[in-house]
């Protein structure tokens, strides 16, 4: 694994790994992050702040994947439209059945091989074919699975596609609050970092007690440290 290098930075490594935290972990803008770190004396500007995410963001994804138990063998799949410089995109998604998520891809197609390419991508990724597979009533991911000549059982219906469904608001929220992606390789990028924190600090905290959830959140800092730590 290659070590993060804070090196000729102004600013020292633990303000640069908050910033970072800061921008990933909640629905915050540039200029949001850069206002509140004013509000405690530090002059930054929300472009230094975008720098920082674009040079240390990917790497501190990756490690953060690379912490990550198994994922369980129960795996939604949908999509959803999405506006990218005006045009009409699709951003598929693979969740798990605890609200994990597995992996992304922003394709113009909404097909048949849009959801083969998905499949193939996620299959490689995880390097295990699920139990079960659900999905919307799509018949591109019929035709997939037929194609990749999976076993698994495969349920099709709305309502039992909710878990997928729900993951989708995070991302419209992110959406809403950059005013829309700006290219389809930024919004993957984004998408892919955005996911790596939000698996690490996904609590579900209305299913645990309160004891749990400090276990929860100082196992997850730990991980955060873990992934940002300097050379």
């Amino acid at each position: 694994m290659t070590p993060l290098s804070y090196r000729r930075h102004r600013f020292p490594p633990e303000l640069i790994q908050h910033a970072i935290w800061l921008y990933l972990r909640f629905t915050l803008s540039y200029r949001d992050v850069e206002e509140l770190l004013a509000q405690r004396g530090l002059d930054i500007s929300y472009e230094t702040v975008r720098r920082w995410v674009l040079k240390f963001g990917p790497a501190i994804a990756r490690r953060l994947r690379q912490r990550r138990p198994r994922p369980s063998d129960r795996w939604h799949l949908d999509e959803m439209v999405v506006r990218i410089a005006g045009e009409r995109l699709y951003l598929w998604r693979a969740v798990d059945d605890e609200g994990e998520v597995l992996d992304m891809l922003v394709q113009r197609r909404c097909d048949s091989r849009g959801a083969l390419r998905l499949m193939r991508k996620l299959l490689k990724k995880q390097g295990f074919v699920p139990k079960l597979l659900v999905t919307d009533r799509l018949p591109s991911y019929a035709s997939a699975f037929r194609r990749l000549r999976l076993t698994c059982r495969h349920e099709q219906g709305l309502r039992k596609n909710n878990r997928a469904e729900n993951s989708h608001q995070a991302v419209r929220r992110r959406e809403r609050k950059l005013q829309r992606f700006k290219s389809p390789r930024s919004a993957q990028r984004f998408l892919s970092m955005h996911a790596a924190v939000h698996n690490t600090f996904n609590f579900q905290g209305h299913l645990i007690s309160r004891s749990t959830l400090r276990i929860f959140r100082a196992e997850a800092t730990a991980e955060w440290r873990n992934a940002v730590a300097a050379a």
